[in-house]
């Protein structure tokens, strides 16, 4: 059975879970959002029940507009895989909730204890990098050659360590 998509502050931002009824839609999206293909194994993987509180949907006015989708991995860190929301819509805070929810679940996480978030961003993108340093990622290092089909092929690893205060829904002033 499918989620309803849950309310967020504002009455226009929604969120839902990833299930098998809107896998085609977050395809579509990430066709048009990512420079790559992701596998049929990527689809399968980001609608586990585990990743479930790490895997949404975001809509804008009940319209699909962008997603989020994190991985498990080593029974203590949270990957980032993917997020992305389409161009009209940036801008709008939307990024900003999704990544927040993310902390938030991942700071209420019990079995396992989720104590980072990391990512990998092109070394390119500046703009997605100052983006996740205001929401607490620090440059962890460089991961060279870590595009194979995409230059420049090189990556910022970012991450973010989880702590008891992430669990409060609590705004971090933007600089």
């Amino acid at each position: 059975m499918s989620n309803p998509p849950a309310s967020s502050s504002s009455s226009r931002v929604t969120f839902a879970s990833l299930t098998h009824r809107n896998l085609g839609t977050v395809k579509k999206l990430n066709s048009v959002l990512f420079p790559i293909k992701y596998s049929d194994k990527f689809y399968q993987d980001i609608i586990a029940p585990e990743v479930e509180d790490f895997c949404q949907l975001i809509y804008y006015n009940d319209v699909p507009v962008g997603n989020i989708c994190c991985r498990l991995e080593n029974n203590k860190d949270l990957y980032l895989m993917t997020m992305g929301v389409l161009a009209p819509y940036r801008s709008k805070q939307l990024g900003s909730q999704a990544l927040k929810r993310v902390i938030k679940a991942a700071a209420s996480h019990s079995k396992p204890k989720i104590r980072r978030i990391y990512l990998h961003v092109q070394v390119s993108n500046t703009d997605a990098k100052r983006f996740y340093e205001r929401h607490g990622f620090k440059e962890a290092g460089i991961k060279e050659d870590y595009y194979k089909k995409i230059m420049p092929r090189d990556a910022w690893i970012l991450e973010r360590i989880i702590d008891s205060e992430d669990k409060q829904d609590q705004e971090k002033p933007e600089l």
